[in-house]
């Protein structure tokens, strides 16, 4: 069985540099479509000028099919503002892009469900573009432009502290002191404990003691199911 740990164990390389907010936000997103059955793997975050340019070369000057218009130095992962998520299938080892898919049986495409968390954490997603869609790509922005990242401006304290409060919900739920959920003398996720109440991913724990878990995206219901 998946658990939250694993998942998030497959996309830590790829977190390395990102922007404090788009770490934040990535975590978040990662946690969110894990409570809702669908576990995902970030593929990229940050890339240097010298990856871009290797990779907008696929399908021009080398072999494979073209998946960025951006050279070096335009993309907003040159900046670690963006990244791309795919699907970790249920054996924690194979990832899928197929946007149809509905592992977790809601009769929701997974992917949308990803996209849907992404943006209420304040990602922009690349599938609204109009002339170049990139379907795995995420990104937070905070208004600038490419041309203004590559003349040097970067986003402030300020702008950070606001994405930052759009990820955390507004809520005032202390998340710096981390405890370990431990089941049977066996460690099983991660929680929050903030003025003595413990927060843990209700799926991970309900699960681990054999419930059944569904989730409801048009009434927001998690639905737990015993016996």
């Amino acid at each position: 069985m998946l658990t939250l740990d694993v998942v998030k164990s497959k996309s830590a390389t790829a977190l390395t540099g990102l922007n404090p907010a788009v770490l934040a936000g990535t975590n978040a997103l990662i946690e969110r479509s894990f409570a809702k059955g669908v576990p995902i793997i970030i593929t990229q975050g940050l890339r240097t000028l010298a990856q871009q340019n290797a990779l907008y070369a696929q399908g021009r000057s080398k072999p494979g099919n073209i998946v960025t218009n951006a050279r070096g130095g335009f993309s907003y992962h040159n900046y670690g503002l963006a990244i791309d998520f795919a699907l970790l299938l249920p054996d924690g080892k194979g990832i899928s892009w197929d946007m149809k898919r509905d592992g977790n049986g809601n009769k929701i495409a997974d992917w949308q469900e990803v996209v849907q968390e992404a943006k209420q954490l304040g990602f922009e997603w690349g599938g609204d573009w109009t002339s170049f869609k990139d379907y795995s790509h995420l990104q937070i922005a905070y208004g600038l432009s490419i041309d203004q990242l590559r003349a040097g401006l970067r986003p402030s304290a300020e702008q950070i502290k606001a994405a930052l409060k759009v990820i955390n919900g507004g809520d005032n739920v202390n998340k710096d002191v981390k405890v370990s959920i431990v089941l049977n003398g066996n460690k099983l996720t991660d929680g929050v404990l903030d003025t003595g109440v413990t927060y843990v991913p209700v799926r991970a724990l309900a699960e681990a003691l054999g419930a059944k878990v569904t989730y409801d995206a048009a009434s927001k219901t998690v639905n737990i199911v015993t016996g």
